[in-house]
């Protein structure tokens, strides 16, 4: 029930400025602003303005469904934290671009990143306010939902996935757009490899891998149903190798600490 529902907006220095994000509020939710920059310290920020039982994480430019909230406290049953479904919205489905088609097949599989790498992205994710006291804050410059999951599963809390707690998120619309993506998470990953024993070692050999990788995908793009015409998938496939190479060489210059492009 909505009386029941508690919303924070972390406005993180965005550049419409304070008063815009307020005006776009109206009232509807509490606003807190987080100058120390990145999502980790917006969503602590927000964790720390709310008084909610159950903490419910969703990004700025998402859309919940109406069961998302329902749906998502409901898997708590079962486990300590969940994330759920994320589906990708594109503008229009009839002129796709290559870095929609992309994203169509490969963003935000939420259910591969819970059921076999054991994290959930932040911007589908909750859990009890006791589980997020128990294992801490998100961390500042890494992929905070990655370094928070592993930090909750290796204490104990279980993760699940609930297919019914779903958003929307926008695809990236171009290769920039999907290119300044790739450039963040390569450097928020790095910096989590470089944490780990041999980490900076076996960062180079994924870097390596990239291109391979992009082979082994190919049928699974040719083959999608989330891509019904057969140019998209062509366009998808092609922005496929070329992200990946993009990602060889962006990672082997935070490797060598060469500046990245």
């Amino acid at each position: 029930p909505r009386e029941l529902i508690e919303i924070v907006v972390a406005d993180n220095a965005s550049s419409v400025g304070e008063a815009a994000v307020a005006a776009a509020i109206k009232g509807r939710a509490k606003l807190v602003v987080c100058h120390d920059r990145g999502a980790g310290p917006a969503r602590n920020a927000g964790v720390a303005a709310s008084s909610g039982e159950i903490l419910a994480f969703i990004d700025s430019d998402c859309l919940a469904e109406p069961d998302w909230i329902k749906n998502g406290v409901a898997g708590l049953k079962d486990f300590d934290f969940v994330g759920g479904r994320v589906k990708v919205l594109i503008d229009d489905p009839a002129r796709i671009s290559g870095a929609e088609a992309f994203e169509a097949i490969f963003a935000f599989d939420f259910a591969t990143y819970i059921n076999k790498k054991g994290f959930t992205g932040a911007g589908n994710l909750l859990c009890p306010r006791t589980v997020f006291d128990r294992v801490g804050g998100f961390a500042a410059a890494v992929s905070e939902d990655v370094e928070w999951s592993y930090r909750a599963t290796a204490a104990g809390f279980r993760l699940g996935y609930v297919a019914d707690a779903i958003v929307g998120h926008p695809a990236r619309r171009n290769w920039a757009e999907l290119k300044a993506k790739w450039r963040r998470m390569n450097l928020e990953t790095f910096l989590l490899y470089a944490r780990r024993p041999f980490g900076r070692w076996i960062w180079l050999a994924r870097c390596f891998a990239m291109p391979a990788s992009a082979v082994v995908h190919t049928p699974k793009v040719l083959s999608s149903r989330e891509l019904p015409r057969f140019r998209d998938r062509l366009s998808a496939l092609g922005t496929l190798f070329r992200l990946r190479f993009y990602r060889l060489s962006n990672g082997l210059a935070l490797m060598f600490q060469r500046s990245p492009a």
